[in-house]
């Protein structure tokens, strides 16, 4: 019998779930802030190409708040701990001392890049060019035939730094990845796997043409033009390339998108885009009874191995710091803090390509304007390598976004068996927390130009300042 009693419109819009779109949300007023928001982010991202410019803008972001480093201050309230200015912790302590719960935010400020190699410099048909070795997850075939910036560190035997940033301003030089042109290209290229086609050896930046005398019989005198320009401006000889951190990073900066505006591209907002959210979260959010924790790590795109990556004891070094600064000595203090901890492992997720939707399982997928994304979890295929967040937590998360109006989606890395990846949250569930993977939908993710929308990441922001308030 069919129950003709019921609207069954009226109990559809009941129960169904239905995708919204975030712009439906925003209010004229929140579209000035939301304005606001995107040009700082913006900013951000274009002075914050690679890991350790993204710690230093950090650091200078938060002081005219009141945060101070932790390693040289008494107090406690607002800290933070820099670690071999590739990793850091942000503190805030809330009104409940830390020991009644502590709210987590993770994000990496690794992105995918190209970094040069130790011995980088050579000469070859009368060009210069330099040797790199790609870092994460890319397409190398992205990396050619378009601008390059050069952004680093040297290091000296006598502890002196010089920053390097050639490439950004308009009256610099950049380099480029010569392609093949299509002409020669059909053995050579054409006929193998997109994978193959541009081997990791071939990933040589053009840096110059020109000898450095007349002299032919001068030994490699087109190298020693340009190590003779980089002694003079930076002090560098070729050994000193031995201790550099040199990083080649696509030029320019990010743009709007589209007609409307309404579209942010731009490189490395995997994962920047979820640093500035969180970084700028913690200070916005008026009252927090819980102590809440930022962390910027390093080292996510190749599996946050290493000193400044998630999976060490940083967390660990950072809330013993603090602990101790609060006087708790409690040995098994640490371990109950963290074990009894929420935790949004911030990180950006795929979003459907309107080309491209065969990759994806549209009731499970992202979308562009569907606003905050959350995975439940990630890895791959059988959900191998990767952290799943309880349902309780998912509940509470819920919750909290819904009383704050936060536009917010749920969604899975492509379909099942389509591939995936792995996140800081299977790093941070190590220590007994609840975690889940909070970020925001992202086209050409991993590519040098990626795109996000402004009210995705406007409401991500939001959402991480509800999540630090409740």
């Amino acid at each position: 019998m069919f129950n003709k009693k019921t609207d069954a419109k009226e109990l559809t819009k009941k129960l169904f779930f239905k995708r919204k779109n975030a712009w439906d949300s925003i209010d004229e007023k929140k579209i000035k802030e939301l304005n606001k928001y995107s040009e700082e982010y913006m900013k951000f991202l274009n002075d914050s190409k690679t890991e350790r410019e993204v710690i230093k803008n950090a650091i200078d972001y938060l002081i005219p708040y009141g945060f101070k480093d932790i390693n040289k201050t008494k107090e406690n309230d607002k800290v933070f701990y820099n670690h071999f200015g590739k990793a850091l912790g942000i503190f805030r302590k809330g009104k409940k001392d830390i020991t009644d719960g502590l709210n987590i935010i993770v994000a990496h400020v690794d992105s995918p890049r190209l970094d040069l190699k130790q011995h980088p410099l050579y000469e070859d048909e009368e060009l210069v060019m330099m040797k790199t070795h790609y870092y994460g997850g890319i397409k190398k075939y992205q990396w050619l035939s378009r601008p390059l910036a050069m952004h680093g560190v040297v290091v000296f035997p006598n502890d002196k730094v010089k920053n390097i940033v050639i490439g950004e301003d308009e009256n610099e030089p950049v380099f480029t990845i010569s392609d093949l042109l299509p002409h020669l290209a059909k053995k050579a290229q054409m006929g193998k796997k997109a994978s193959e086609f541009i081997p990791g050896e071939k990933l040589n930046i053009i840096c110059g043409s020109m000898p450095f005398s007349d002299d032919t019989e001068v030994k490699e005198r087109f190298k020693l033009n340009i190590m003779e320009m980089l002694n003079d401006k930076y002090g560098i000889k070729e050994e000193d390339f031995i201790s550099a951190d040199i990083e080649i990073v696509p030029a320019g900066k990010a743009r709007e998108i589209g007609f409307d505006r309404s579209l942010v591209g731009g490189y490395g907002q995997d994962d920047r885009v979820c640093t500035f959210g969180a970084m700028k979260s913690i200070v916005d959010a008026k009252e927090i009874d819980k102590s809440a924790l930022v962390l910027l790590m390093d080292k996510e795109e190749i599996g946050s191995d290493g000193a400044t990556g998630s999976n060490s004891v940083f967390l660990e070094m950072v809330v013993g710091e603090i602990l101790e600064k609060q006087g708790i000595t409690n040995v098994n203090a640490l371990t109950k803090i963290l074990a009894s901890a929420d935790c949004l492992s911030s990180d950006v997720n795929a979003a459907t390509h309107p080309d491209w939707k065969e990759v994806h399982e549209k009731k499970n997928a992202a979308y562009l304007n569907a606003g905050m994304v959350l995975s439940k979890f990630t890895g791959s295929r059988g959900k191998a390598g990767s952290n799943e967040a309880n349902a309780e937590f998912v509940a509470k998360l819920r919750r909290i976004f819904d009383d704050n109006n936060i536009v917010w989606h749920i969604s899975e890395l492509g379909k099942v068996d389509e591939g995936g990846g792995g996140t800081i949250a299977k790093f941070m569930a190590y220590y007994g927390m609840n975690v889940i993977d909070a970020g925001v939908p992202v086209l050409d993710m991993h590519a040098p130009f990626e795109v996000t929308s402004k009210a995705d990441i406007w409401m991500m922001y939001n959402g991480f300042v509800a999540f630090l308030c409740d």
